[in-house]
């Protein structure tokens, strides 16, 4: 057989592959419509992490490489998500870092509502009105961001995932405009914070803004000359900006956390986290015993933060991480174990654990 011919089979076998791909795709979108009905959530870790299993021992049966057919299938699921009508909505302008995390979240295909406040965004999945939302809840550099854990308590709404984003900090301006240009430069406080080192060197003046991209677009309608913004890149291409300087974030390491919000809670997926709100009595030992409980449980804290109340001075709430699944028997058993300890408890919901992005770079 000549090389003609066996570009031919290959064409042939090509239009195949497509073609299935195309009826897998078309399964994919009634699954979706199915679980809209049922109110059951778009994003099930267990069912994914069971297709890349046994697409490997397929693999492994025909010969093929196991982890060359997983990566394919990597991204046949995030095309197959794409296609299930998955509405996420997210505090800033189109290009913000949060629409970014839910992209890579969802798949590029999903449908992403902006909005102006987090608020706005708990409001939008606790009235239905999208079926997820995404909003940062803490950053390798600055922390966490203190608005977004006190509207858990304002809402009914549930964490459902979450997910990790390198944050790359660029800035931002008119095409011809350069860095000895630039007077003002516009972005979201915490932004400014990331990227201290780099701009106390410019002889410009920092205004805090309420989003990164919407910066850039502000720059962009009011054809600032002298003025430039600090958000993604993405940000830039979505304007018609231009990357003045990248990478212009103090930490390499600069990574932020994002929370997946929903009215559902999701099944156990095998390595789950749990995340809970609750207060203890204003007394000698009270939030000891309840770690006390979580500790000889076996549980395996990830995160513990403070907030004030809102109703008394100096009481404060406790959340707090850790692995497991609140379904799991030793999870459910610590749970309940420190309710004896707690004023008050409220599980925000539990979800399988974000990749290690950091460890793969």
């Amino acid at each position: 057989m000549n090389l003609d011919e066996l570009r031919a089979q290959i064409n042939d076998t090509d239009r195949e592959l497509v073609r299935l791909l195309a009826d897998r795709l078309k399964l994919s979108g009634s699954i979706g419509e199915t679980k809209n009905e049922a109110g059951l959530p778009i994003v099930d870790a267990e069912r994914e992490r069971q297709v890349v299993e046994r697409v490997r021992a397929l693999a492994r049966e025909f010969g093929v490489d196991e982890q060359d057919v997983a990566r394919v299938y990597e991204r046949v699921i995030e095309a197959s998500k794409s296609v299930q009508h998955t509405t996420v909505a997210f505090q800033g302008e189109p290009g913000a870092f949060s629409e970014e995390a839910a992209l890579e979240f969802f798949g590029r295909a999903v449908t992403t509502c902006p909005c102006e406040s987090f608020d706005d965004v708990f409001t939008s999945v606790a009235e239905e009105r999208t079926r997820f939302g995404i909003v940062p809840v803490e950053n390798s550099s600055e922390g966490s961001i203190s608005r977004v854990y006190d509207l858990f308590l304002d809402y009914d709404v549930r964490v459902c995932g979450e997910t990790a984003l390198r944050i790359v900090h660029c800035l931002i301006a008119w095409p011809g405009v350069t860095l000895g240009d630039i007077r003002r430069v516009y972005s979201h406080p915490q932004a400014l914070a990331q990227c201290r080192s780099f701009l106390m060197h410019l002889d410009c003046e920092l205004i805090p803004a309420y989003d990164t991209a919407g910066s850039v677009k502000m720059v962009s309608e009011q054809h600032t000359q002298d003025a430039g913004a600090v958000a993604g890149a993405r940000a830039a291409e979505l304007y018609g900006m231009r990357l003045v300087a990248t990478g212009i974030e103090d930490s390499k390491n600069n990574y932020t956390r994002f929370f997946i919000l929903s009215k559902r809670d999701v099944p156990p997926s095998g390595t789950d986290k749990t995340s809970i709100v609750f207060s203890v009595r204003h007394e000698p030992g009270a939030l000891y015993e309840a770690l006390r409980v979580l500790a000889e449980s076996g549980i395996n804290l990830t995160k513990i933060e403070s907030r004030p109340t809102r109703q008394q001075p100096w009481e404060y709430n406790f959340y707090l991480d850790f692995e497991g699944h609140r379904l799991d028997p030793q999870c459910s058993v610590a749970l309940k174990g420190i309710e004896p300890y707690c004023i008050f408890l409220r599980v925000l919901g539990s979800y399988p654990k974000a990749k290690p992005i950091w460890k793969t770079l």
